[in-house]
Formats: structure tokens, sequence, C-alpha cells
């Protein structure tokens, strides 16, 4: 992801002066929706079995992938 440049960022705030929202840059984001959907598949898939490396590789050679 981007970094964000603090001066692209906006912040709204109450009468008391508190921060109560932000603007940032559209393309900024989406990039954190996309990390936020990434992190989302990642939580669901937390609990299924993990293979190796040299596990994967030999299943896509196998299956003539690689």
């Amino acid at each position: 992801m981007g970094t964000l440049i603090e001066n692209e960022v906006q912040y709204v705030t109450n009468e008391a002066g508190e921060k109560t929202a932000v603007v940032v840059p559209i393309d900024e984001y989406e990039e954190l929706l996309e990390d936020l959907h990434d992190l989302a598949i990642v939580a669901e898939r937390k609990d299924e079995p993990v293979i190796s490396h040299e596990e994967l590789t030999d299943e896509l050679k196998n299956d003539a992938l690689i």
C-alpha cells in the first residue's frame, strides 16, 4: 500500500475541535478496502490445514501448472 502523505489527509472536526471523520484520496481509500478484503480472507482461512512450500510446488508440477 502507498504511504499517505499527511497533507493529503483531511480531518473533519466537531465544534469542540475533536476529530470525527477523515478524508483520504480515493486511490488510498480503494487500497485500504483491498487490504481489508485481503485480511478478511486470511481470517476466514485461518483454520484451514497448511502445506509446506515444497508440497505446494510438487502439486503444481504434478498438475502441470509450473
